[in-house]
């Protein structure tokens, strides 16, 4: 597609995960199409991109997005006119009450996969971020998605770590450096972002 041409256009090095991100765009577009749900969660500077990548989707990116006809036939058409089409994403590192309660009452290692247990649903998609590949918080998200027969797909960099045994879908950026990883990680995410924009609104 044009989105992933140009993004392995400007990082050549990405040509390394092209398969994978292509992979996981169709993981992510066939979950929305028949009404499924994204969770993403990522530690630190990996928390602000699940968030960042929440924000994208949530709202119009590159491309204007309308509200759905089933949707628009039942408000006003000044409520239509302030709304845009959205996917349906949320980010796990938000629930600081919920996430504060777990850490300190059982184990903050499993933060994340208490609320994949909790939402998740079969044919979700749930993204892991570690730049290493072993957090273990994000493993134990990424396998409890697979306990929900939902969709883990995994971002990291490196080798890809213990991420890669759990994920149906491991994109893993060909460098070492924690903040190179991340550099590298926003192209990819906003490239899915732009892809699914584009299918869903933009007749591609």
């Amino acid at each position: 597609m044009e989105h992933l041409a140009t993004l392995i256009s400007r990082y050549p090095i990405l040509q390394h995960c092209k398969r994978e991100i292509q992979a996981a765009y169709e993981q992510l577009r066939s979950s929305f199409e028949t009404g499924g749900r994204l969770y993403i969660c990522g530690n630190g500077g990996s928390a602000a991109d699940a968030l960042h990548m929440v924000g994208e989707l949530g709202k119009s990116f590159v491309l204007p997005r309308t509200v759905d006809e089933e949707f628009s036939a039942r408000v006003d058409r000044q409520l239509c006119e302030h709304l845009q089409g959205a996917l349906p994403a949320y980010a796990l590192v938000e629930n600081s009450a919920l996430a504060s309660a777990y850490a300190n009452d059982v184990d903050p290692d499993y933060v994340f996969a208490q609320q994949v247990y909790a939402y998740a649903r079969p044919g979700d998609c749930v993204i892991g971020i570690s730049t290493s590949g072993n957090s273990r918080n994000i493993l134990h998200a990424l396998h409890a998605a697979r306990g929900r027969d939902a969709v883990p797909i995994g971002l990291s960099g490196r080798d890809g770590g213990k991420m890669k045994a759990l994920c149906d879908v491991c994109i893993t950026v060909p460098v070492a450096e924690t903040y190179q990883i991340q550099e590298l990680h926003m192209p990819i995410y906003h490239t899915l972002c732009m892809m699914l924009e584009a299918f869903f609104w933009g007749g591609q």
